[in-house]
């Protein structure tokens, strides 16, 4: 196995009294997407922020190209490419111009070469027809795209992306989707935080599931599913809790789990349930395999985080 490109050892933070981020270890390895998952507030911008060298840890050991963290954050910076949770283009200029602008944040010479490089960006993210248009004249997607486009100016050997599709419409997510497996499939590594689990599944080699602070599970999608939740579920809407109480009595060899008038029913074998629930002609329900979402809830909780 490859050297990690990130390493971490017992990585622990602290805003006074509160642990943000809880004795956590974690390897990455190079040209592979991983994936930080988790709700709100369970450490993950933290993380990212220590590993940006913009947040001390308070404790722990962190290496990033086998340097250390905070000695050589700005060596290391030099090398990491990052796109925001929100977009921070600048309205001023163009999009070319924007590239350039940021180009210069890395000492870049103005030459032919970062021309060329610009317009193989620009060609990258499908942006090259818009080469001259104002950033406040794009769509979301596009947006999107040129901010992922600015964070490769400096051609680096890790991109950390921070929630890269929330708020885009499914076409612009999946244009985005494979831009960023092109990355990844030229060697490039991705750190990946979300709220999409069909994004986590769909990019991610390996995740953590993280929540308050600590991490509850590592491994690819698929091991993650195996692990944690039987294969396939049945979901139920409309459910009262007289009829809740009925669907407990009668249906076997199926946990169940509910939340407000929706029911899941997770088996390993859903025939028989099926028949009953097609018998049940008042329920609506959906049957699909399980997925990361289902691992995630049972993990983390159904309850809403603010």
């Amino acid at each position: 196995m490859p050297d990690p490109i990130i390493s971490a050892h017992a990585l622990t933070k602290h805003y006074g009294d509160y642990v943000a981020v809880d004795n956590i270890d974690f390897n990455i390895s190079p040209g592979r997407c991983f994936g930080f998952l988790g709700p709100n507030g369970a450490g993950k911008t933290t993380t990212l922020q220590i590993i940006l060298g913009l947040a001390q840890l308070s404790s722990g050991e962190l290496k990033v190209f086998d340097l250390p963290i905070p000695e050589k954050a700005r060596e290391i910076r030099a090398r990491i490419g990052v796109v925001p949770q929100a977009d921070n283009l600048d309205p001023d200029f163009t999009i070319a111009e924007n590239l350039s602008i940021y180009a210069s944040y890395f000492r870049l010479a103005q030459d032919q070469a970062l021309t060329d490089r610009i317009d193989h960006l620009l060609e990258f993210a499908s942006l090259s027809e818009r080469r001259n248009a104002k950033t406040e004249t794009l769509s979301g997607g596009m947006k999107r795209r040129l901010t992922i486009a600015r964070a490769l100016i400096n051609d680096p050997e890790l991109v950390i992306l921070d929630e890269p599709t929330t708020g885009l419409d499914p076409q612009a997510r999946h244009v985005i989707w494979g831009r960023l497996n092109e990355l990844r499939d030229k060697g490039t590594t991705l750190l990946l935080t979300t709220h999409y689990m069909e994004e986590a599944e769909r990019l991610c080699d390996e995740l953590v599931i993280m929540d308050k602070g600590k991490i509850l599970d590592q491994g690819s999608p698929t091991e993650l599913i195996k692990r944690h939740v039987e294969p396939e579920v049945i979901e139920l809407r409309g459910v009262d809790e007289a009829t809740l109480n009925t669907i407990r009595a009668r249906v076997c060899d199926c946990r169940i789990e509910n939340l407000g008038n929706s029911v899941y029913c997770y088996t390993h074998d859903a025939a028989a349930q099926l028949n009953y629930f097609h018998n049940e002609h008042q329920l609506t329900f959906m049957h699909r395999p399980a997925g990361l979402e289902d691992v995630f809830l049972k993990l983390t909780g159904r309850e809403l985080r603010d």
